[in-house]
């Protein structure tokens, strides 16, 4: 008999003689492949783990004592210092690993439950499938750091070894499959004569016999693409693979997927203490996030920084972050040694196709932080389905970060581009494409604007585009998706002294500021159209735009006193344009900012006037706002009632009105009525009439997707509740108002804020 340290493979071959069995007989007697026990007779694979054991054991008949015997042969086989397949070929780790806890996390989860199926006994062992999970991302989002990172975390789990590949798929010629088959099964142990014996043709073969059954973990690292790793991934196993790729690598099926982009602003400013040591960073924070900004968070970028400072111990954080704050230098100081962030960019940039490079290029034309298909389209001259077949090779390759139809550069590989743009691309080919663009936009933006404008709407049936503009959502989605990029659009209008198309653009999106009231940029848009107004020497034109100056201010911006001086602006310039109406919204934006700070009595006297003159003037949107305004001033002033019944009228009036109120400016003067309602009863102490009026404005506020209103309303829904006693219900509408985000009313989310912490301090 054998001693207690012979080797797991001699012992169940003894064992295997004694009970007068050939392989295969043991192998129908305990699931175990034919192939597998004659590996482990022969020492060609590790020892098994405790369920094959058992499996092999009950297939012998073995009773306690020699089970016992087995199981141990198989721990210390398990446990030597060296067996074949205790391969461990990681390179050098990084120490200064910072984040990733959530990718690190389903690692760890997806490794343990496959270790576990594993465990469930030889079959699920045997014939199960590895798992697979591909790691990609832009170039710099450190995939390899985070595989060898994981790799090292899990090694336990993996305990018949651990192998790393590269796959170098950057190169202009990489290792074919076979060559890496040959690689990997050289490393895992297996004898020349066993791979002369196969021969090339069965190298794939031998690739997955050497792995089933086996429990390892083997990261792939830097794929080129599906083609080189598809032969690499084995059927069956108890094995785990990870595949780093700047390629998302989708023609790849039964994988699971993480995708890595930046660090958060705390994890990289931590990264950058660990480089450059606490003193350091503790002495300016403020220049470490600047530092950590300016690179974009990316892990390369950060690791660059941080070693330039750490390198450099005469200067200061602060100096670097100065540096790094020149954009056209701040490519050129992300350099360290070997570790230079354009060359990182530079290798994926060199695989793309003639198409997909010259539309990396020219995207960074884009104002605007991302683009949508139709925008690129019109700078590249593709049609908008080869252009969104560019875009998502983009996307594939790493090099664009996509969302909702929205295409996306990090900012270093913005520069980056741009770059390639001076460096490939003629002054006059660069100036058509940003021209086209600039036009393309603001052209769409009016076509978008005018949905919301009284006596247009729909854009006409001869109106050609690649946007879908067929309703008032789409229109206001477009609106607000290419916001940043048709404003710069605008800007650059305004300085080519491009006056007519400034005044036109403000003047085909007056109505739909409403829906968008807290964007932040009104203010500025209604001011370069006021100007452009005037260098085209139309006082209408002009008192037209100042006073939509008058209402940003008074609105986005909570100026009174400057919305005053400019309605009074906007009153002279449309008295010397002899134009009532534009009279009338003068003295109106004066009632309006005069109730605000208080003054009742001027408040009412400019919107009387203003009424007066819209009615002179047949302008019925004019009236109907200044009835609003009265009705506003009534609650104001304290005669509740009188508020109520004259709100009540001025409700009448808009249903009897009927399609010669636009219907935009109808519904979001309902919401306005619906508001004024419910201050009223609520400040007559009505709970139950001011909830109801209060929520009917809400689900008109959802209904026209006007977020910053909602946000406004649900704030006096949730004071209304809670002076009724709901308590529940308060804090449902107080929690919706803080969830509608960034579109919503500043100082209505702080108030939803306030109003949540006081209900969970009671």
């Amino acid at each position: 008999m054998a001693g207690e340290g012979t080797a797991f493979g001699a012992l169940l071959r003894e064992l295997r003689l004694e009970a007068s069995l050939t392989i295969e007989a043991l192998s129908a007697a305990s699931g175990v492949s034919v192939r597998g026990i004659g590996d482990l007779e022969r020492g060609r694979r590790a020892a098994p783990q405790r369920g094959t054991v058992a499996a092999l054991a009950e297939g012998l008949g073995l009773g306690e004592v020699e089970r016992e015997r087995l199981l141990a042969a198989a721990r210390s086989g398990r446990n030597r210092g060296y067996s074949p397949l205790g391969v461990r070929a990681f390179p050098r780790g990084i120490d200064d690993f910072v984040g990733r806890e959530r990718e690190l996390g389903r690692l760890a989860e997806l490794a343990a439950e496959h270790c576990s199926a594993g465990e469930a006994g030889a079959e699920a062992a045997g014939h199960g499938r590895p798992v697979v999970v591909t790691v990609s991302g832009p170039p710099g989002t450190g995939k390899t750091t985070l595989a060898l990172h994981a790799a090292r975390e899990l090694a336990d789990r993996f305990p018949d070894g651990q192998l790393m590949v590269d796959l170098r798929g950057m190169d202009d010629v990489p290792p074919e499959p076979p060559e890496l088959l040959l690689g990997v099964l050289k490393a895992f142990g297996v004898a020349d004569r066993d791979l002369s014996k196969a021969g090339p043709q069965g190298h794939p073969e031998l690739y997955r016999q050497v792995l089933a059954d086996r429990r390892c973990l083997l990261v792939l690292d830097n794929a080129r693409d599906e083609a080189q790793v598809r032969p690499l991934l084995p059927g069956a196993g108890a094995g785990m693979v990870l595949v780093t790729s700047r390629r998302m690598l989708t023609g790849l099926e039964s994988v699971h997927r993480l995708t890595l982009d930046e660090l958060s602003p705390v994890e990289a400013a931590a990264f950058l203490t660990a480089l450059v040591g606490r003193e350091r960073a503790e002495a300016d924070p403020g220049a470490l996030a600047e530092v950590a900004g300016h690179c974009g968070n990316l892990p390369l970028a950060l690791r660059v920084a941080g070693n330039w400072l750490a390198t450099r111990t005469g200067w200061s954080v602060r100096r670097l972050a100065d540096r790094l704050a020149l954009e056209e230098r701040r490519l050129d100081t992300l350099t360290a040694g070997d570790l230079q962030l354009p060359a990182a960019f530079n290798l994926s940039y060199r695989q793309l196709t003639p198409a997909a490079a010259r539309m990396f290029r020219l995207l960074s034309l884009v104002d605007g932080p991302d683009a949508g298909a139709a925008g690129a389209a019109r700078l590249t001259g593709q049609s908008l389905f080869d252009a969104e077949d560019t875009l998502e090779e983009l996307v594939e390759t790493g090099l664009l970060g996509t969302d909702r139809d929205r295409y996306r550069f990090h900012d270093l590989l913005r520069l980056y581009a741009r770059g390639r743009l001076r460096a490939e691309e003629p002054a006059a080919v660069v100036e058509a494409a940003r021209s086209a663009l600039h036009r393309w936009l603001l052209e769409t933006t009016v076509m978008a604007g005018r949905w919301y404008e009284p006596d247009h709407g729909a854009p006409p049936v001869t109106w050609q585009s690649d946007v879908d503009l067929s309703t008032a959502d789409q229109a206001r989605r477009w609106l607000q998706d290419e916001g940043l990029n048709w404003l710069a659009a605008l800007r650059a209008a305004a300085a080519a002294g491009d006056h007519a198309t400034v005044v036109e653009v403000a003047e085909a999106l007056h109505w739909f500021s409403d829906q968008w009231i807290f964007w932040g940029h009104w203010p500025e848009i209604f001011a370069t159209a006021a100007r452009s107004a005037q260098a085209l020497g139309d006082p209408l034109l002009e008192a037209t735009q100042i006073n939509y100056h008058a209402w940003a201010l008074l609105v986005c911006e909570g100026r009174p006193h400057d919305s005053l001086d400019r309605s009074a602006q906007a009153l002279a310039a449309a008295r010397r344009a002899g134009d009532l109406s534009q009279q009338g919204w003068s003295h109106k934006y004066a009632a309006w900012a005069h109730r605000l700070l208080g003054e009742h009595a001027e408040a009412a006297r400019h919107n009387s006037e203003g009424a007066a003159l819209f009615e002179t003037a047949g302008d019925l949107h004019g009236a109907l706002q200044s009835r609003v305004e009265h009705d506003q001033l009534l609650v104001d002033g304290g005669r509740l009632e009188e508020a109520v019944e004259a709100t009540l009228s001025t409700l009448s009036f808009l249903d009897q009105a009927g399609d010669r109120i636009e219907p935009h400016a109808a519904e979001f003067t309902r919401m306005n009525l619906r508001t004024v309602l419910g201050g009223a009863h609520a400040r007559l102490g009505n709970w139950d009439a001011a909830i109801e009026h209060l929520r009917i404005a809400v689900e008109l506020c959802r209904a026209g997707g006007n977020t910053a209103m909602e946000s406004r309303v649900l704030v006096h829904l949730g004071d209304s509740l809670l002076a009724a006693g709901h308590r529940a219900e308060a804090r449902d509408a107080f929690s919706r108002c803080r969830a509608l985000g960034v579109t919503a009313d500043p100082n209505s989310l702080t108030e939803a804020r306030k109003r949540l912490a006081e209900l969970d301090n009671r």
